[in-house]
């Protein structure tokens, strides 16, 4: 069992750096494509074109999704987790869930997209991560979020449930979809209105310039955001927040 203990103040420390490192990325308001940068995925969050599906199935966890941010390699998610337990011909053991906890994800293999869904509370978000990869790989317990406001960061930073352990990774079979819930503004609170975020996808094994910034079509406000952690449905997520 591994215990990992979320550092606030370190948390709050990174925020300024992270944010800035990554508001250099760039966002982008199409979908697909490949990004400049390894792991640097751009998306809008513009409607779902598919329900979001609960646990293991690849669509958005919460009924219809609303919006749909996509890119190429890098930040969000909500899990599709797929999969046996054997490889495909060929891949030996590199698909079992072992694997991932000795291999972290490569930026380069991952899209990342942001997205509003049906049935969710206005002010949240979800941010989905999808393995693209042959191989199985681990990531962190959640992404680093970080937000903007017309180009300036706004100097906050997403904040995740403390006291975690288990698993040393969360396992991303080929072609899986984690998904991790983003309340803006849990208290409904007075703050800044973003209409950016920038996504890391694992601060623990990826430095800030894998980080991407995708715009949000429904900009809102951000008061004490919460990050939920990565699991098959967003729904699943916003639960552990």
């Amino acid at each position: 069992m591994r215990t990992y203990r979320i550092r606030t103040t370190a948390l709050a420390a990174a925020t300024a750096g992270l944010a800035l490192a990554l508001t250099a990325c760039g966002g982008s308001d199409t979908a697909g494509g490949a990004a400049t940068k390894p792991g640097a995925s751009k998306g809008a969050d513009q409607p779902a074109s598919s329900p979001a599906g609960e646990g293991g199935s690849s669509a958005p966890a919460a009924g219809k999704g609303t919006g749909s941010g996509t890119g190429t390699p890098a930040k969000a998610g909500s899990g599709t987790g797929s999969g046996s337990g054997s490889g495909a011909k060929g891949t030996g053991d590199t698909v079992d869930d072992s694997y991932a906890y000795t291999h972290p994800c490569s930026a380069k293999n991952l899209t990342v997209k942001v997205t509003s869904q049906q049935g969710l509370p206005a002010t949240v978000r979800v941010i989905t991560v999808t393995n693209n990869g042959s191989t199985t790989c681990g990531l962190d317990y959640f992404p680093t979020v970080g937000f903007s406001a017309k180009g300036a960061t706004l100097g906050v930073q997403a904040t995740a449930p403390e006291g975690l352990g288990g698993a040393p990774a969360y396992p991303m079979r080929p072609g899986a979809t984690a998904y991790a819930a983003l309340d803006l503004n849990p208290s409904a609170g007075d703050g800044p209105v973003a209409d950016e975020v920038s996504i890391l996808a694992d601060r623990e094994h990826m430095p800030n310039a894998d980080g991407v910034s995708l715009p949000l079509a429904k900009p809102g406000s951000v008061v004490k955001p919460k990050i939920g952690l990565y699991r098959t449905g967003a729904r699943e997520s916003l639960s552990t927040i």
